[in-house]
């Protein structure tokens, strides 16, 4: 079973920066063609929602409200996705989580969350 981990996670002013990583128990090369990594978040109150993911050829997707302000990339050997989070807000403040899977969910694997608090 695939095991991930988050961190980077704190608290920071707005207009802050921060970068979460996640990073994966063993080696997902073999899912490299259809793999998918994806950072993920919720906020008290709200559903979890997509903030970003990227494919292995580099192709990235962005929720329009962090378009701009946040970046998604992955590391292959290193088994590795970050984001880098600009000029953060406090509607950012959310619990962060990691995911990994292919385009039809055959598998599916999420990280336990790490908490990003943007306040004064």
């Amino acid at each position: 079973q695939v095991q991930l981990v988050e961190s980077g996670g704190g608290l920071v002013q707005p207009g802050g920066s921060l970068r979460l990583s996640c990073a994966a128990s063993r080696s997902l090369f073999r899912y490299s063609t259809y793999m998918i990594w994806g950072w993920y978040r919720q906020a008290p109150g709200k559903q979890r929602e997509l903030v970003a993911t990227v494919t292995l050829s580099g192709s990235a997707n962005y929720a329009d409200s962090v378009k701009g302000r946040f970046t998604i990339s992955s590391d292959s050997a290193e088994n590795t996705v970050y984001l880098q989070m600009n000029s953060l807000e406090p509607e950012d403040t959310a619990v962060y989580y990691c995911n990994c899977r292919s385009l039809t969910r055959s598998y599916d694997y999420w990280g336990q969350g790490t908490q990003v608090t943007v306040s004064s």
